[in-house]
């Protein structure tokens, strides 16, 4: 008795620590924009930046984060820490893009934020009052699964242009890293608590972040050597 209570108590134990490490390491992801915005306000123009990638991610932040609350799932409140605190950092940084960008766009990032509340307005009004707590659960679960896989797919964008341009200028190493050590502290999280819609789109996620780490090593190897001098002295 004592034993199956030991265990059940470590096993716990390990899926918070997976999940407070992919807290903190997802830190590391929302700070990223940092730089351009400080060049957007030292420049007091929005440039040609896009205010879309922060749109889409506030998004996606408010279903996950909908998703590990009680109302939803059994056990998830790491989840909605995590998402609750990048909703923050979004809605900070689409305010400044939208303080600092001209008429046209600001009206129409104010069109694209309105179009989130009120979407997830009727993401939380239809699967509390539609469905039971089981169904409720398949049916946010399946939306922020989606959601994240989707977000996971957007860098292979960037993949593409590392392979075609042999350079890893456009993909910055610690933002890779930080995206793989927080899908895999999310994947050991999900896998430790039984729920597909947490590993299946983190393990996507930490695949791919692998692949971006392998470029990055490949293709700095490769300007490095083709930096080396073609006579070497041994005088």
């Amino acid at each position: 008795m004592v034993s199956s209570l030991s265990v059940a108590v470590a096993y716990s134990a390990l899926k918070d620590a997976a999940g407070v490490a992919g807290n903190i390491f997802a830190f590391g992801l929302f700070v990223s924009p940092i730089p351009t915005f400080r060049r957007i306000i030292r420049n007091g123009s929005t440039e040609e930046f896009s205010g879309l990638p922060y749109i889409y991610t506030l998004l996606n932040c408010m279903i996950c984060a909908w998703y590990g609350s009680p109302f939803v799932s059994v056990d998830n409140i790491l989840i909605t820490t995590v998402n609750s605190t990048g909703a923050i950092f979004q809605i900070v940084y689409i305010s400044l893009f939208i303080a600092y960008a001209e008429r046209v766009r600001k009206m129409k990032m104010l069109g694209f934020l309105s179009a989130v509340v009120v979407s997830f307005a009727i993401l939380v009004t239809l699967s509390l009052r539609v469905f039971d707590f089981n169904s409720r659960q398949i049916f946010v679960g399946f939306l922020s699964c989606a959601s994240l896989i989707s977000m996971f797919a957007s860098p292979l964008f960037i993949i593409r242009l590392v392979i075609r341009t042999k350079s890893v200028e456009y993909m910055p190493f610690y933002l890779s890293l930080s995206s793989f050590l927080m899908s895999m502290s999310f994947f050991t999280y999900g896998m430790l608590n039984w729920d597909a819609f947490i590993y299946v789109p983190n393990g996507i996620g930490a695949l791919l972040a692998i692949i971006q780490l392998g470029l990055y090593g490949y293709y700095s190897n490769k300007a490095n050597e083709e930096h080396e001098p073609l006579i070497v002295s041994y005088s």
